[in-house]
């Protein structure tokens, strides 16, 4: 059994009770209770499989490899389309209001010990019906995340091989290696992978960087305040960063595959330290180096044989973080599959079979979805617009003013925070309504153009 959490312990104020009203006092305290105490991992004493075994660090270094990833890949052509002054403060202000609404996603579950995934969170918020409808929302993005990685892996194919066969081709390559790569059924053990991952694309930026200070394609002077892009080109540039920081939809899994969930801000803070330092020095610097002709993803903007190096020495984590999305998805069909039977921590043909099942249709499904979104900063603009817009913005500032009923206004810290987390529900609303738009627009001029490629063998790394 999990231990009790005890919310006046550790500073969080009691809210009210998950599964509504009780007809009397002793029935609403047992009811908080028991509910508080649920875990859907259940007893995992004697288990083959057990789940909460993460340390602090262990969690960090999953997100790092889970945020810092595809997404540091497309910031430095941001500031190519939208100049300095938007780019620097759209990179710095979502850093901020993405870690403080991470902050919000943990008092929430501290609150709701039983949520172990952003579906939870729909069924506290809206009953049975928003649990099926959080759940769904909560697939499809994942999916969606993992066919970007599809996608980047078909370009890294691309690059490495000179198109050496037909893209799609590479595609289904990428399917066999990512379903056997997402067999593992504990975060724990991927997070250990997460290390390859961190280190790869670090260097691979890294290569990039010194490549292009060595040999500059556009002199200092050449760095522009702001540029007279379209408002959906903007726009949709700005969704760039929102898929940089979104990876809020995946952290309450790893919250509660946590040996001692209290211990999650400070994972928090390390992977936010992390990656809002390297998205400023990675956007900063190649876009000096590289100018306004900077491609999407970064590290195509040098010579061949630079070129070939960055990208496959970034293979592990193209691989690595869209194996973690994978897994946080399969994890929650799974869970919803087995819950209190003996199938959840058993390693035998059916539990076994069943996971790996999930995955290969996972990774099929978003094969099929990177094929039909082809090109790299429309898929992701697309993405961060109908998803990471709610589940790293609107949501989180929901969930706070859920957990704080009747206490909105009660001092000047509340009033403040009332207002953070109402501009956070505004930021939702904005992405997702004006970022579709632009998303739609921006993928309609390339498919008009001739240059999206869908479902095509044409060579993609361009």
């Amino acid at each position: 059994m999990a231990e009790k959490y005890e919310p006046e312990r550790d500073g969080i104020k009691p809210g009210p009770s998950p599964i509504g009203p009780a007809t009397d006092d002793v029935s609403s305290t047992q009811s908080k209770e028991q509910t508080e105490c649920l875990d859907a991992f259940g007893d995992e004493a004697g288990g083959e499989v057990q789940y909460k075994t993460m340390t602090w660090w262990q969690g960090a270094l999953v997100m790092i490899a889970e945020n810092i990833s595809l997404g540091i890949l497309s910031l430095p052509a941001v500031l190519a389309r939208v100049g300095l002054i938007g780019g620097l403060i759209g990179i710095i202000g979502l850093g901020i209001f993405t870690t403080y609404s991470g902050y919000v996603l943990w008092q929430f579950k501290m609150r709701y010990p039983h949520i172990i995934n952003y579906a939870d969170i729909g069924g506290v918020l809206l009953g049975p019906w928003g649990k099926e409808l959080f759940g769904i929302a909560y697939i499809i993005y994942m999916v969606f995340c993992m066919a970007s990685h599809i996608l980047t892996f078909t370009i890294a194919m691309n690059v490495l091989t000179e198109h050496a066969t037909c893209t799609i081709i590479w595609g289904v390559v990428g399917v066999v290696i990512f379903t056997l790569l997402s067999i593992p059924r504990t975060l724990k053990n991927i997070s250990f992978l997460s290390i390859v991952s961190f280190a790869s694309i670090l260097s691979a930026v890294m290569i990039t960087m010194i490549a292009l200070g060595v040999s500059p394609q556009a002199a200092a002077d050449a760095m522009r305040g702001t540029y007279p892009a379209s408002f959906p080109a903007a726009f949709n540039s700005m969704s760039n960063i929102v898929f940089a920081y979104g990876g809020h939809v995946a952290w309450i899994s790893f919250i509660s595959e946590l040996r001692d969930p209290k211990e999650y801000p400070k994972s928090l803070i390390l992977l936010q330290a992390v990656d809002i330092s390297m998205y400023l020095v990675a956007a900063l610097v190649i876009y000096r180096y590289a100018g306004v002709g900077v491609d999407s993803p970064a590290l195509s903007s040098n010579s061949v044989i630079v070129k070939k190096v960055a990208w496959g020495i970034a293979l592990p984590t193209i691989v690595i973080a869209g194996v973690i999305f994978a897994h946080v998805s399969v994890k929650y069909v799974y869970v919803r599959m087995f819950s209190g039977t003996r199938h959840l921590h058993s390693r035998g043909w059916i539990a076994t079979g069943t996971w790996i099942g999930l995955g290969t249709f996972s990774w099929i499904i978003a094969f099929v979805l990177a094929e039909s979104i082809p090109v790299f900063s429309d898929l992701l603009g697309f993405i961060s617009a109908l998803f990471a817009s709610w589940f790293s913005y609107g949501i989180p500032g929901i969930c706070w003013f859920y957990i704080n009923r009747g206490s909105w206004f009660k001092d000047g810290k509340n009033i403040w925070l009332t207002m953070v987390n109402l501009v956070l529900i505004i930021l939702g609303v904005i992405i997702c309504g004006v970022g579709l738009y632009a998303s739609g627009y921006e993928m309609a001029a390339h498919t008009k153009s001739g240059s999206s490629g869908v479902w095509s063998c044409v060579d993609n790394q361009y």
